[in-house]
């Protein structure tokens, strides 16, 4: 996964998406700190809460939505 784009920012929480345009997760606004939630989908397309690519780095916070250090820190470059 060389690549991720966040937002937009819809009230407390905002899309995180792989290059391809998969969502991979959402950053969730909880207690003043931004926390990654990842998702992933089965082979019928239900989404699985705190699964996919990134299931490893769920609720990793965040103190801003600084787009770089998030996809830094999630993907461990």
């Amino acid at each position: 996964m060389p690549g991720l784009t966040i937002g937009p920012v819809r009230g407390d929480a905002c899309p995180v998406r792989d290059v391809q345009g998969r969502q991979v997760g959402n950053l969730k606004l909880v207690g003043g700190r931004w926390k990654f939630k990842a998702i992933g989908h089965d082979a019928h397309g239900q989404v699985i809460p705190g699964g996919g690519p990134l299931t490893h780095r769920h609720n990793m916070g965040f103190d801003r939505l600084d787009a770089t250090e998030i996809a830094t820190r999630l993907l461990g470059e």
